[in-house]
């Protein structure tokens, strides 16, 4: 049973701690972006390394108090936040920022969990090399976050998830425990993986306070269009002749509804779209690709066999990093475009590559049989992440669909999880989704992970009711 963190406890985990580590949450602390979970006024507690996370994080279990990690506040599905339950202490690593080690010769940057993935970047690109985790919110999230989340984003084709770019953690468990697998190795085959375990467990299993992450060489030609293609289907076909002429150095995929283009109009006319007119459906594609190869010569070739193919019908190459940063930018705008809209229920799915264009035609069909919806599909086609989103009809306000929510997101996720997709591609499951967990997670897979979480966590104190509830 959990109690509130009081006075009393404050005042006796002060004791353990340098002066300045506790105190007042701010408004950051008690915010996500979508308004959804509203954190209450509490404690913050700030430590500068990982044995004040450890002296926290016991002192905490010994009392029973939970604790909620906080990395950027970016997270979409309340995982930062509660607004139930005894009062917390919220945890943040924003002083837990510095660069502990960078190996260029060995691809590697070790960082602390505190960073902005911002810095990582620059990190790299100080040694010549790329940390390739890309999220419009890098100058806010942090790597703890990304790594607490498995943070995707744009270009998880061609270079995977947080998962994937992450060799080593260094991570403090409920009762103090500082687990140092901070190591450098691409083989270790040495029991059980803590590293993949505590990646994606959304801070309720430990404390990512550091991590070892994968940097790759820095493209040396980059290449980047926006083409108009006829249909989802006919954008996949697309990604496969991409892929095959460029053998595989299609580094993002993203796939932009002709919504996309009237929310963008409606709400942020000053972002300049990418194309005239308003397409039904458009690609951006980027490559990045060795010395020796044209960019702009590829992107051609993949646009004239995708013509040939009766697959596109218009598009641009950039021409400038100018250029190129202007169709990024109206890409990553279509977020806030959709915040400015309102969304009734917002979905961030999964499905197999095949399945993608029969879900979107699937989808969009029971919605409009449901209500007078518009619905902005967008997203990262590449590695089959869509954001699939319900809106209301134009000359209507998100209020007139109050109590739907529940509904249309059900509708949805029923949908996807037949046709044996995910109801949660990158976001994870925070506290918003923990009923679509219990809905569609496997018996087994749960029972397993609850019996994970009473080994590490049995007195529930690590981020209480965010992912089993």
């Amino acid at each position: 049973m959990l109690r509130d963190c009081t006075p009393d406890f404050l005042d006796t985990l002060a004791a353990r701690l340098p002066a300045g580590t506790l105190d007042a949450a701010a408004p950051r602390h008690l915010e996500e972006p979508r308004g959804r979970v509203h954190g209450r006024p509490g404690p913050v507690a700030r430590p500068r390394s990982t044995a004040e996370v450890a002296t926290i994080l016991a002192a905490c279990h010994a009392a029973g108090v939970g604790v909620v990690p906080w990395g950027g506040g970016t997270g979409l599905v309340g995982g930062q936040v509660t607004d139930a339950g005894p009062l917390p202490l919220i945890l943040s690593l924003e002083r837990m920022a510095a660069v502990r080690a960078l190996h260029p010769g060995e691809n590697v940057l070790v960082i602390e969990a505190g960073a902005t993935l911002a810095a990582a970047h620059a990190a790299a690109e100080d040694a010549g090399r790329l940390f390739p985790l890309s999220l419009a919110s890098e100058g806010t999230a942090t790597v703890g976050g990304n790594l607490a989340t498995n943070a995707g984003g744009v270009n998880v084709l061609r270079y995977g998830n947080a998962r994937a770019l992450c060799l080593g953690v260094e991570a403090v468990l409920a009762d103090g425990t500082v687990v140092g697998d901070l190591r450098r190795l691409r083989k270790d085959n040495t029991g059980y993986d803590i590293r993949d375990l505590l990646i994606g467990a959304e801070g309720t299993l430990g404390v990512i306070t550091a991590a070892a992450l994968t940097l790759v060489p820095r493209p040396a030609e980059t290449g980047t269009a926006v083409l108009v293609v006829e249909s989802p289907a006919a954008a996949l076909e697309l990604l496969g002749i991409a892929q095959a002429r460029s053998t595989g150095m299609v580094s993002a995929f993203e796939l932009i509804s002709g919504v996309s283009f009237d929310f963008m109009a409606e709400t942020m006319p000053g972002v300049r779209p990418p194309l005239p007119g308003r397409p039904d459906w458009a690609v951006l594609i980027e490559l990045g690709l060795p010395p020796g190869f044209d960019a702009q010569a590829m992107l051609g070739a993949i646009f004239e066999a995708g013509a040939g193919a009766g697959l596109v019908s218009d598009g641009v190459i950039a021409g400038s990093e100018a250029q190129r940063a202007a169709f990024w930018a109206f890409r990553e705008h279509i977020p806030e475009a959709n915040r400015a809209i309102g969304a009734v229920s917002s979905h961030d799915v999964s499905l197999p590559l095949s399945r993608i264009a029969d879900f979107i035609g699937r989808a969009g069909a029971a919605l409009a049989a449901a209500g007078d919806f518009r619905i902005n599909c967008f997203g990262h086609l590449g590695d089959g992440n869509l954001h699939f989103n319900a809106f209301p009809a134009k000359g209507r306000g998100k209020a007139e669909y109050e109590g739907q929510r529940r509904a249309v997101m059900d509708l949805v996720h029923d949908i996807v999880h037949e046709m044996e997709g995910s109801f949660s591609a990158e976001h994870g499951i925070g506290r918003l989704k923990v009923t679509d967990l219990a809905r569609y997670g496997d018996p087994g897979r749960l029972a397993a992970m609850r019996a994970v979480k009473a080994a590490l966590d049995p007195k529930g104190i690590l981020n209480p009711g965010a992912v089993l509830g």
